[in-house]
């Protein structure tokens, strides 16, 4: 085939736009490749942001300031998968877990092993949840603590306990017990607690099982996974005037229609594009509410001791920001003080105000 120059002449223009177009659309497609993942910049984070206690956004694309630790080990709990960094959490949801670990201490529970809560400062995981990103949301394991302190290789490899067939999607009856509805009708009686995420095969053996007082039952929700464990998630807390809540639960006990779905095949059909990826590998800072930014730029406390949530309701306080903190956003209705304290008043669950660390030779 020849091809005259006259017309290579002729549409040169025409060649020259459409290279352009190619090019520009190449660098725009390297530009939102290049932005980084919101959720390598939250990952890297290892302490929480010196700031009033504070959740932006909902439980999966926001993020939180002023989290606290639960300590690695209390007298009714263990912390699991330490290497994950993920004890952190709004003071409100670290002083519930304390406050659950006692009160299931007196049910007869041997005590909590502490699954994930969120990241210093929120926002999406490196792996695993999509949830967990505003400080609100923690899994608490269905294997009870073992009578011994687990070692630190323990904590990292040993697994827990698979309470559901999945096959059948049945509670396997030889490994539930009344101690594990007590649990999580203990879990349940909080006010704070708006729902409880559980394997549709143990919200079946509770409807199944429980008698008596079931209003409990209506905050108890079937969802995938949670074979192993529990899922507490609490409301948006007072101070957070940008947290994003939750529809409430329906007033019923959810033993109906809604519960039968999850035993039929609909639920349980493959996945059409496993290789999807999933939101939290594809979310930047342009996804997340626009606070998220600031949280990133805030100091950090001091060390993780500094903000580590202590029993008896008094934890450690942390550093003040510096005297050039950067000012609240702008338009933020709820503000983000520059000099407030980590530990801002939650009077529903009775945090007391924090207390400075005492000097080192006090006490000694």
């Amino acid at each position: 085939m020849t091809i005259s120059m006259r017309s290579l002449t002729g549409r040169r223009p025409f060649l020259t736009a459409a290279l352009a177009i190619v090019a520009l659309a190449g660098l725009v497609a390297g530009a939102i490749t290049a932005e980084p993942r919101a959720k390598d910049l939250f990952g890297a984070k290892k302490l929480p942001a010196v700031a009033a206690a504070q959740s932006f956004g909902f439980y999966s694309k926001g993020c939180f300031t002023g989290g606290v630790a639960i300590p690695m080990d209390g007298q009714n709990w263990e912390v699991m998968r330490p290497s994950r960094n993920r004890r952190w959490g709004h003071p409100t949801m670290i002083a519930l877990i304390e406050k659950l670990s006692r009160d299931a201490a007196a049910d007869g529970w041997p005590g909590l092993l502490i699954g994930d809560i969120s990241q210093p400062r929120g926002g999406p995981m490196l792996t695993g949840h999509a949830s967990h990103q505003i400080g609100l949301d923690a899994d608490i394991w269905l294997t009870p603590m073992p009578d011994r302190k687990l070692t630190t290789q323990e904590r990292e490899n040993i697994s827990a306990t698979l309470m559901v067939d999945d096959k059948t999607h049945l509670v396997k009856d030889r490994l539930w017990k009344p101690i594990h509805t007590k649990l999580l009708k203990r879990a349940a009686s909080y006010p704070e607690v708006e729902r409880i995420l559980v394997n549709p095969g143990i919200k079946k053996k509770l409807c199944d099982t429980v008698t008596g007082d079931r209003t409990w039952l209506r905050k108890i929700r079937p969802f995938w996974g949670h074979d192993y464990h529990f899922h507490i998630r609490i409301g948006c807390q007072p101070g957070s005037p940008n947290c994003k809540g939750q529809e409430a639960t329906p007033d019923d006990d959810g033993c109906g229609k809604p519960l039968a779905w999850w035993f039929t095949e609909e639920p349980w059909r493959p996945n059409k594009n496993p290789d999807a990826p999933k939101a939290r590998d594809l979310m930047t800072m342009a996804n997340l509410p626009k606070q998220c930014q600031f949280v990133l730029d805030q100091p950090d406390a001091d060390s993780a001791e500094a903000v580590t949530y202590r029993g008896g309701g008094v934890p450690i306080a942390a550093r003040a920001p510096e005297p050039d903190a950067p000012p609240p956003i702008a338009g933020n209705a709820g503000g983000l003080p520059g000099a407030a304290n980590a530990f801002t008043a939650t009077p529903e669950i009775g945090i007391p105000l924090p207390r400075r660390r005492p000097p080192a030779n006090v006490g000694q």
